[in-house]
């Protein structure tokens, strides 16, 4: 005789498991790794050996160290799909969840209902953003786009900064507003989901049954989501807010493998040159 609540019902414990589990590992692991990264363009001038000599020259360059390393990895491809696959099951597995009317705050009494709901909706617009995320940014499907900027690992903090900007020249541009400001509510959203499924995810596994134990790692996951958010709003506001002339001269002169770009160098011995002179005067 079938099981007349279906195949989801009837391994119902396990697919709980598994949804909590791909929302940690590998997916949230990621977006520690992601976000610890991209933040680098805000404090990667702590880098002392990185390219260049000023505090923008080794944000941008330990930047770009990074995302080239992680682009040259030799098993990138399979990290991927890894990761498409588990984002995929966790995605269409958590809107089923959250659509089919069967809500999970009354089994987790100790949750408030608007945590709950946020999660359900920081879940959906997750979905779409990373989903733009992906698709212009390793699709290159450019026409999504503000001013149609091409992603380049080769140079990737210029081309960020443009499509967050929506102008390779111009500065930024009413269509660069809309999309950082995209770029600052998906992240957030993200974080959010996150942080708050981790807490939930120690109660579907049996790690917090207890009331102080569930406040306790909620106060670690709190913490967490804080940092990650700071992480979050920095790598928008600083990609946002990047010159796209000077970022693009420091990712030639790695490149090329020159130690500083020639015409940041140019500036800046004139610079001191002025100085010098005043100083003389004086």
């Amino acid at each position: 005789m079938s099981n007349p609540d279906g195949p989801l019902q009837q391994h119902h414990f396990l697919l709980r498991r598994l949804h909590s589990l791909t929302g940690i590992v590998p997916v949230g692991v990621f977006l520690i790794m992601h976000l610890t990264t991209n933040s680098t363009i805000a404090w990667g001038g702590l880098n002392s050996r990185a390219h260049g000599d000023g505090w923008f020259d080794r944000a941008i360059s330990t930047f770009q160290h990074e995302v080239t390393f992680i682009n040259e990895a030799p098993l990138l491809l399979l990290i991927e799909v890894t990761l498409w696959v588990s984002i995929a099951f966790h995605s269409i597995l958590g809107v089923y969840y959250a659509m089919s009317g069967k809500p999970n705050n009354g089994s987790y009494k100790y949750g408030g209902n608007t945590r709950y709901l946020l999660q359900r909706l920081t879940g959906y617009f997750g979905i779409f953003f990373i989903f733009y995320h992906i698709a212009t940014l390793r699709w290159g499907w450019s026409f999504l786009v503000p001013g149609g900027t091409q992603w380049s690992h080769e140079y990737a903090s210029s081309t960020l900064a443009a499509a967050l900007q929506g102008s390779t020249t111009d500065g930024m541009q009413a269509s660069g507003i809309a999309i950082s400001i995209f770029y600052f509510v998906g992240v957030s959203a993200l974080v959010f989901h996150f942080a708050n499924g981790l807490w939930t995810a120690a109660i579907t596994w049996g790690f917090t049954i207890s009331r102080p134990a569930q406040k306790r790692w909620g106060v670690v996951c709190a913490g967490l989501g804080a940092a990650l958010m700071l992480m979050a709003w920095a790598s928008v506001i600083g990609f946002a807010t990047l010159d796209y002339d000077k970022a693009r001269a420091i990712e030639e002169s790695m490149l090329s493998g020159e130690e500083y770009p020639a015409e940041l160098h140019d500036e800046t011995h004139a610079e001191t040159a002025a100085v010098e002179h005043d100083n003389t005067d004086g």
